[in-house]
C-alpha cells in the first residue's frame, strides 16, 4: 500500500512537471508565432485594401475609424472603416463588415468610391462550402462596366455588383426580386455576401454623417485607440433592412 501512494505521488509529480513544461512550451511558440501573423494580417488587409480602393496616397488603416456598437451591455465591433486619399482628397472608403453565411460567418471588405459606388470588395474570411459558397470571393466582381472594355455574357454582368450604389436601393438577389443574379446552388451564401455589403453601405454613410440604419448608439474609436491597426473584427449587428434573413 506504501509503495502504490509513492506511485501515485510520482505520477502526479511527473504529470504536473509535463503539463507545466508543455504551458511553457505554447507560451514560448505563441509569443515567437504573434508577430509573422500580425504582419501576414496586416499585409492581407493592406493588398485587400490596394484591391478595393482607387489609387491613394495616405495611410488607411492608420486613419480608420471602428464603429462600435453595444448589446447586453457589451461592447462589440460593428464596422471598421478605412478612408482613402489621393493628397487631400477623399477618393473612396472601404468597410470591413460581416454577415452570417450558409456555414458561418463572411468576412467582407467593400470600396466605394467618393460617389458611393461600389469600387471593388475582397471576401477576407469565410467558411462556406468549398467550389459553392466560396465563389463569393470573384462572382459578384465578374464584370466592371466603368473600369473593363472586354466583351461579357449577360450572366457575368447581372451578378456583379461594381458599380451599384447600395444608397439608391439596397441589393438583394433575383430570386428574392432583386438586380443580382445569386451564385449558382448557393443563394444562402449570395444573401448573406449582399447583406454585408448593405450594411458596410450604411457605414460608409454614417462616416459622411448620414446615419442610415447602422446600430443604434454606435461608438466610435480612431487609429492606435482601436484594434483596426491589426483589421479585427469581432461582431456586426444588422439592422432590419439588412440583416441576415
Amino acid at each position: 500500500m506504501k509503495k502504490l501512494e509513492s506511485s501515485l505521488k510520482n505520477m502526479l509529480l511527473v504529470l504536473t512537471g509535463v503539463t507545466a513544461v508543455s504551458v511553457a512550451l505554447l507560451a514560448y511558440v505563441n509569443e515567437l508565432t504573434k508577430g509573422p501573423i500580425a504582419e501576414a494580417n496586416a499585409k492581407t488587409l493592406n493588398e485587400a485594401l490596394k484591391k478595393v480602393l482607387p489609387e491613394f496616397t495616405n495611410n488607411p488603416v492608420a486613419e480608420s475609424d471602428t464603429i462600435f456598437g453595444e448589446k447586453d451591455g457589451k461592447k462589440f465591433v460593428d464596422f471598421i472603416v478605412y478612408p482613402a486619399k489621393n493628397g487631400e482628397e477623399l477618393v473612396g472608403t472601404a468597410v470591413e463588415a460581416k454577415s452570417m453565411g450558409f456555414g458561418g460567418e463572411l468576412k467582407v471588405l467593400v470600396g466605394f468610391n467618393a460617389e458611393g459606388k461600389i469600387y471593388n470588395y475582397s471576401l477576407l474570411a469565410h467558411a462556406e462550402t468549398p467550389g459553392l459558397g466560396s465563389k463569393a470571393d470573384k462572382w459578384f466582381g465578374a464584370y466592371d462596366p466603368a473600369k473593363s472594355e472586354q466583351a461579357v455574357s449577360h450572366e457575368e454582368s447581372a451578378r456583379s455588383i461594381l458599380g451599384m450604389n447600395p444608397g439608391e436601393a439596397p441589393l438583394t438577389v433575383s430570386k428574392d426580386g432583386g438586380q443580382v443574379d445569386a451564385i449558382t446552388a448557393s443563394t444562402i451564401t449570395s444573401r448573406a455576401f449582399l447583406n454585408a455589403v448593405n450594411a458596410a453601405y450604411q457605414a460608409y454613410k454614417a462616416e459622411g454623417g448620414e446615419v442610415n440604419g447602422v446600430s443604434g448608439a454606435s461608438q466610435k474609436a480612431t487609429g492606435a485607440d482601436s484594434d483596426a491597426a491589426t483589421g479585427a473584427t469581432i461582431k456586426v449587428e444588422l439592422t432590419d433592412s439588412v440583416s441576415a434573413k
